[in-house]
């Protein structure tokens, strides 16, 4: 693997994570706890010993750049590095941003160019999959092909959201339809099962064959299609322009794979991780999710109930509390008999001052969970300070409003808290 080089793009704005992505990328939100979506990609990188990863950043970046900063770094002998490539203006460019995922790699082009790279792996920084690119590599190099794409199998209702592609019997790539609505569309992309099945993947009833928007290139190939062209996207231009001109292949994978495009998306697939049958199980020893150490102290637990879910490092739970179902993250303190089910609390990134909370205790609460809080099917972001009783629960099944005080935002019915917020003893939901 040494001559393949990693780029993760960092996403755009991220509108559909809203609030979670107000004041930080996509891939800086946090996961399962104690971990953020960047570090799947660059886990998943070096488990596959790829050690020359550059990640594209561009909006709300400071805390990405901050947790890469503080987490990767690898030893002084083997060459690796997990590098950051900020959005900047240049003498070359007409703009400032990234008009897009392939203008954000044509930006950075010199990277790609420097010696001892045949192969240039693009990936997503907003997935969250475990997958060895070993396999994905040697795909493209068995097949002799220009662009190697990984593709999973789905249900037709699953279809209509993502981008479906059609190849004949070796593999080859001979079309590509963008969300196809109606069962005609779906028609034109059909792959028979038995051949799905042929190729070591079971269909299970799926037949169609969805990009992942993981992508191998041989660098020569790369370079002349971002060289010769002004295509902004990969998905949307770069590799359906490459099925008709190119040898594009694509390398079947079937495992759980979720991309976090939206509020509902990533609520479920946090708990999820919390089941007893984890669709992705986080104690790999073979291919581990790799954050920054943060040397915090175990967990404590009192009196508590705590069912079904994952506590984080640095937490305390006081007696009487009742945790079902749910996420929480580091340094969570949680108050007596507080109940928290089908929810996701991010935790803090410090420990409040004794003294300075005691002083300010009248102006506000704690930076914790209060006692007798109640909370259900919500998101509570980072640093909030919930008050004695308040009840966060979206009794009224809304689809999307924000409330009067600006504190909470709903989103596909999951009430977020925005990061940093104080909510008084006692505090419901008043919508605007």
């Amino acid at each position: 693997m040494r001559n393949v080089v990693a780029l993760i793009l960092g996403g755009g704005r991220g509108t559909r994570l809203f609030p979670l992505t107000s004041i930080r990328s996509k891939p800086a939100v946090p996961l399962a706890g104690k971990y953020r979506l960047i570090d799947v990609p660059i886990s998943n990188c070096i488990n596959s010993e790829i050690n020359r990863i550059y990640v594209l950043t561009q909006f709300m970046s400071v805390s990405l750049h901050n947790h890469i900063r503080q987490t990767y770094s690898f030893d002084h002998f083997n060459g690796g590095f997990v590098s950051l490539l900020a959005a900047q203006e240049t003498h070359d460019a007409a703009h400032t941003w990234f008009q897009g995922t392939a203008d954000a790699v044509r930006r950075n082009l010199d990277y790609i160019e420097e010696q001892g790279i045949d192969y240039v792996l693009i990936l997503s920084g907003d997935q969250l999959y475990r997958m060895d690119y070993r396999q994905l590599i040697a795909t493209h190099q068995q097949t002799h092909a220009d662009v190697t794409i990984a593709c999973i199998p789905v249900t037709r209702k699953e279809a209509r959201s993502v981008g479906i592609m059609r190849a004949d019997t070796v593999g080859r790539v001979l079309g590509f339809l963008e969300k196809p609505q109606t069962e005609d569309e779906i028609n034109m992309v059909r792959t028979d099962p038995t051949w799905i099945d042929s190729r070591g993947v079971e269909s299970k009833g799926r037949d169609l064959l969805a990009s992942m928007g993981i992508y191998v290139f041989n660098r020569q190939t790369l370079l002349d299609v971002l060289y010769k062209t002004n295509y902004a996207d990969f998905g949307r231009e770069v590799f359906p322009a490459a099925v008709r001109s190119r040898n594009v292949q694509m390398h079947l994978f079937d495992d759980y794979w979720e991309d976090i495009g939206t509020i509902r998306a990533f609520y479920e697939a946090n708990l999820s991780l919390a089941s007893d049958h984890p669709p992705l199980l986080l104690s790999s020893p073979e291919a581990p999710i790799f954050s920054r150490p943060r040397f915090l102290p175990p967990t404590r637990i009192g009196n508590a109930r705590v069912s079904n879910s994952l506590i984080a490092d640095g937490c305390r739970i006081c007696h009487g509390a009742t945790i079902e179902n749910s996420v929480v993250g580091l340094r969570c303190i949680v108050g007596a008999n507080v109940t928290i089910r089908n929810s996701i609390i991010m935790g803090a990134d410090f420990y409040e001052d004794r003294e300075r909370s005691q002083s300010t205790s009248q102006a506000r609460p704690a930076l914790a969970i209060g006692d007798d809080a109640f909370i259900d099917g919500a998101i509570i972001d980072k640093n909030c300070c919930i008050g004695r009783g308040a009840r966060i629960v979206n009794e009224a099944r809304i689809e999307h409003a924000e409330s009067k005080d600006g504190v909470c935002v709903i989103r596909d019915r999951i009430p977020v808290i925005v990061k940093g917020s104080v909510l008084r003893d006692g505090w419901r939901i008043d919508i605007r």
